[in-house]
This record gives C-alpha cells, structure tokens and sequence, in this order.
C-alpha cells in the first residue's frame, strides 16, 4: 500500500471516529457528516429509512446516499454482510428481512462506530447481529460466507476500490449478490473539491467516474450487473461556498454531468462442475 493510500485511510478512520462521537441532528445537517452545513437542506446524500423495517433512530447517523437494504432481495435465512456498517441502521434493517433465523455480520473499519453499533444491538437484544472491526479491503471472513452483501456510501472513501470487489466475490456464497450505493461522478470535479479532506470524508472526493466503477465490477467477475436506482446529488451553495468562488460556483453549474448516487446489483457466478471437484469425483 502506497503512503498515500494510507494516508487516507488514517484520514478516514479519524474523521469518522469523530463522527461516531457526535450528536445525530450534527450528522445528518452535513454532507455525510463532513461538517459542511448547509441551510437548504436536512441531508445532501442520504435517503430516508424510517418507513423500512427494522429502522432504528439510534443507529441512523445520516451518513448513506442510498437505501440498499431495500434493493437486496434478502431472504428469510440469509447471511448478509453490509461493508461500513457504522453505528448499524443497514444492519438492524436488514435483519428484519432474514428474520431470526438469518444472520447479519456488520464490517466497519473504526473501532468508535463498532462500539456505537454493539451498544445499540444489545439495547435491542439482537442475538444474530454481530459487528466486526476490520478493512473492507481485506475482509476479516471466510470464503462463501454471505447470501448478500450491502453497503452504503462506503466504497468511493476507499483507496483501492478493486480490492474490495473482488473481496465481495470472496465471501460471497455462489450465486450470491450485493446491493451497493456509492457515490460516482459523471465528468470531473472542480479540483478544490477533490483535494479538500473535509469534502473527501464527505463522500464526495473519493468517488470515480460512474463508468470506471461500472467496469470494475465487471472485471471482478459479476454477472447480471444492474443499477437498480440513480439520482443526482445537488451541493446546496452555502456548500460549495466553502471551497469554490461564485464564478467557480457557476462553471461547475455549467458543466455537463456531476455526482451521482447509484445503487448497484451484481451476482457471483455458480459453481460448476469444473470448479468445484476434481474430475473423478461425484461431489457436485
């Protein structure tokens, strides 16, 4: 890993560890929690939860840009794993899709929001909602462990974007899918943007170009890859205000594309006979 990588990764860790410590009304008047307020809007990025099932305020930090728990095509019985599960909401949510009888592993990379989210499963007395500290870029789960997996905003704060692919495809059983929502670009940012922390821990700076996303699911190995909802993100001014000038502002109006927020689907090859004995063998 290049220092630079690291480097961003420490900045993740230590931007969200203070997120995890702040008040939610703080979170979810900001841009993924960045800080930015802004005047015009409750939230820039996310979508709202509290209708789903399985919803809990405690566990809601205003951080998504999506509601993949409800694009997962989870089933009674699954083991979902959801990648930055924070302080829990996408965990507690599906939960209530696979039932008692499933099971919900949540992976998040700061040990401040693995606190925050076994504290709020203990106050629910969830038995079959575990979370776990560890890089979604090295997954701490065995082989074909999951039905599903999700994620919500995660990907685009994460250096190597194919690692974490192809770790999905890892611990994803055969025939397995995930439901990812992820912030992408269509077209380039203004450069203040890109560089300023606060707005990389925000969401924004860390996405790539919707079609190099696209293609690295494909070259993970996924079938049937399908978007199954996509919606453009406004920066509110007051926003951008904090970073561009207002001739900046309105170049960047006038640009064609911006940020998007998509929710992916993609499923894991079966198993065949080829790849899953030796020729001799009647085990398939």
């Amino acid at each position: 890993m290049s220092s630079s990588e690291q480097d961003l990764k420490e900045l993740v860790r230590q931007k969200y560890s203070e997120i995890a410590l702040q008040e939610v009304e703080v979170n979810k008047a900001s841009c993924c929690g960045a800080g930015a307020c802004s005047t015009e809007v409750y939230n820039i990025m996310s979508d709202d939860y509290t209708e789903l099932s399985g919803y809990n305020t405690d566990a809601d930090l205003g951080l998504g840009c999506g509601l993949p728990t409800q694009f997962a095509r989870i089933k009674k019985g699954d083991t979902v794993v959801d990648l930055g599960s924070g302080a829990g909401n996408d965990c507690f949510v599906a939960r209530a899709e696979t039932g008692e009888t499933g099971k919900v592993i949540g992976i998040d990379f700061t040990e401040a929001m693995i606190t925050k989210a076994r504290a709020n499963a203990q106050k629910l007395n969830y038995t079959n909602v575990e979370f776990r500290q560890g890089d979604i870029e090295d997954i701490p789960l065995r082989d074909n462990t999951a039905d599903v997996v999700v994620s919500n905003c995660v990907l685009n704060l994460v250096p190597n974007k194919a690692a974490v692919f192809a770790e999905i495809k890892r611990i994803l059983k055969p025939q397995g899918h995930f439901s990812i929502s992820d912030i992408v670009l269509l077209g380039e940012l203004p450069e203040k943007i890109k560089s300023v922390a606060e707005m990389y821990a925000g969401c924004v700076s860390g996405a790539i170009q919707k079609k190099e996303y696209l293609q690295m699911i494909q070259d993970a190995g996924f079938q049937n890859v399908v978007i199954q909802k996509e919606k453009q993100i406004i920066i509110p001014d007051d926003i951008l205000a904090n970073y561009l000038d207002t001739e900046e502002i309105a170049a960047m109006k006038q640009q064609e594309g911006g940020i998007f927020s998509i929710t992916v689907y993609a499923q894991k090859e079966a198993l065949s006979k080829s790849n899953c004995c030796p020729p001799e063998s009647n085990c398939c």
